[in-house]
């Protein structure tokens, strides 16, 4: 386990932490506990009552709903300087979704009425949790809209297109890597894995993207900013 020093650095960078004084940060992390999860780890059950808050300080996770059968519905990937978890400590209820980790993950988890303490105390913290809301009420908002009205192979071209924004890019391409599976995919779109093994495959031979290894490159940002254009009108 790290020392209590890397602990302190660790916390700097989580998002709605940055630009505490040292001091502050200090105060926050006496209160967290520090917890390693290893690939495949459930870190949060859906629906399960527990309360604290969670910081991704490194790896990456997962958060997902799986129904009755097993399907999995996929809403959101974690990176490191990521909070969750916040919405039972704030609503009090239960688990909206689960979370898995995707990598060995690193985690301070701090319980509610600490967290709620601390925003009350830190506007400046609450502030950018405020902010981190939106954008994932945004995001969501903008993927029902997907869901409702557009074909199932623009959906798959809007998600490749997020990725290639968050992915290393030039001005006419990104490697997104490692690829998500054809499965991944279909959870975070709502379809099945066959269907995003056609849309890729033709996508292929059309010079838009390629597949190298555990990589995918989006050969023609342009071209598939353009697709999904055609099909939202935005």
């Amino acid at each position: 386990m790290a020392n209590y020093k890397e602990r302190l650095v660790s916390l700097e960078k989580v998002a709605i932490f940055q630009g505490l004084s040292a001091d502050i940060l200090e105060r926050v992390a006496r209160r967290c506990d520090w917890r390693c999860y290893k690939l495949g780890d459930q870190i949060v059950h859906y629906q399960d009552t527990s309360n604290e808050v969670f910081f991704l300080v490194s790896g990456d996770a997962r958060v997902t709903i799986y129904s009755v059968d097993g399907r999995i519905v996929s809403f959101r990937e974690l990176t490191s300087g990521d909070t969750f978890g916040e919405y039972p400590a704030l609503d009090g209820g239960p688990r909206s979704a689960s979370v898995e980790a995707r990598t060995a993950c690193r985690i301070a988890s701090m319980p509610a009425a600490a967290f709620v303490e601390v925003l009350g105390s830190e506007p400046q913290v609450a502030q950018r949790l405020m902010r981190t809301l939106v954008t994932s009420i945004r995001s969501l908002t903008h993927r029902v809209y997907e869901f409702s009205t557009l074909a199932v192979n623009n959906r798959i071209q809007a998600e490749l297109l997020r990725l290639a924004k968050i992915a290393t890019r030039d001005d006419k391409s990104a490697c997104i890597e490692p690829a998500p599976t054809h499965a991944e995919i279909a959870s975070r779109i709502s379809t099945h894995r066959e269907a995003v093994t056609r849309e890729l495959n033709r996508l292929s031979n059309i010079g838009v993207i390629q597949r190298h290894g555990k990589s995918l490159r989006i050969k023609d940002i342009k071209r598939l900013a353009m697709m999904v254009h055609e099909a939202t009108g935005e």
